[in-house]
């Protein structure tokens, strides 16, 4: 259910994204969204394995799974506010917490077969390699085949755009995990090239997938809350919450930043806008249900956070 939910919530952090705006402030959004969560996940993975005395893999899993910002979250608050920010950082933030998803889903899967001590060098390489070719290479093929089918069909019926949608963020994640691929990369990936495309109805659809964004965040934040359970993890979730917010992120932020010369306020805000969310409360229900063995209730520690 968590799976299926975040799926909707990637594709639509693609399908909204203006490339246009986008494209000037690209490579500064991958490399926060790749280099970025890498540093936030071994900071993190530091301090819970030096300060809170968690063993090291599983200091370095709970660092995974929370490196990642909240695209839904981020979304919210850029386009609903309308806040006119300079250079194109209302972009640069979009496609980073929209993108970063898969790579702390990446490094998350990494950590796991790490603890199951079932990966060998080359199965190591054979994984980081499917995760992301297969990831790109089927997200532009499945939103290719969807461009095709709006060229050569038209639905006799409103609403029905909506539903053939849903199927396509379905199927690209689908196909991608079936060879091994990052489903939530290609996902995000086929709803970026569409989103940017000429198609009918298409304030409909973003309003719709708006609508559906909004309903998967309830439904993830809800279905597995239980308040009265969180008092047991509330220290160690504030520790790590203020490292992360305080000190994790500014440090990723800043050094990736820097180099390109952007300006303070830009790196104090982007810095600050690093919201964890839905995709790290659907990481850790996987770190939950996997066969590694962790000794800390790392679902609600996320949860706390």
């Amino acid at each position: 259910v968590c799976s299926v939910a975040l799926i909707f919530i990637m594709f639509y952090g693609g399908f909204g994204t203006k490339w246009s705006e986008a494209k000037p402030v690209a490579v500064k959004a991958v490399l926060l969204s790749s280099l970025g969560t890498i540093i936030t996940a071994g900071l993190v993975g530091l301090f819970c394995y030096f300060v809170l005395k968690i063993s090291l893999l599983e200091s370095f899993l709970i660092g995974s799974v929370i490196s990642s910002t909240d695209a839904a979250s981020v979304f919210s608050i850029l386009r609903s506010k309308r806040l006119n920010l300079r250079n194109n950082t209302a972009s640069m933030l979009e496609i980073e917490s929209g993108s970063n998803d898969p790579f702390s889903y990446m490094l998350t899967i990494i950590v796991l077969s790490l603890m199951n001590g079932n990966v060998s060098p080359g199965k190591f390489g054979y994984m980081i390699f499917a995760q992301f070719v297969y990831g790109i290479v089927f997200g532009v093929i499945i939103a290719v085949l969807t461009l095709l089918f709006f060229k050569k069909f038209t639905f006799p019926t409103p609403g029905f755009d909506a539903i053939f949608m849903v199927a396509v963020a379905i199927i690209a994640y689908a196909a991608t995990e079936f060879v091994g691929g990052n489903g939530y990369l290609s996902t995000y990936i086929a709803g970026i090239i569409v989103g940017n495309s000429r198609i009918g109805n298409k304030q409909v659809l973003v309003n719709f997938f708006d609508g559906m964004t909004g309903l998967m965040q309830m439904l993830l934040f809800f279905l597995l809350a239980f308040p009265s359970q969180l008092p047991g993890i509330a220290l160690t979730g504030l520790f790590i919450a203020l490292f992360l917010t305080f000190v994790a992120r500014p440090i990723a932020a800043v050094s990736i930043l820097m180099p390109f010369k952007s300006s303070i306020r830009q790196q104090l805000l982007v810095s600050w806008v690093g919201m964890r969310g839905a995709a790290s409360i659907v990481f850790a229900i996987m770190a939950v249900i996997d066969p590694a063995v962790t000794e800390n209730d790392i679902f609600r520690i996320v949860f706390f956070i």
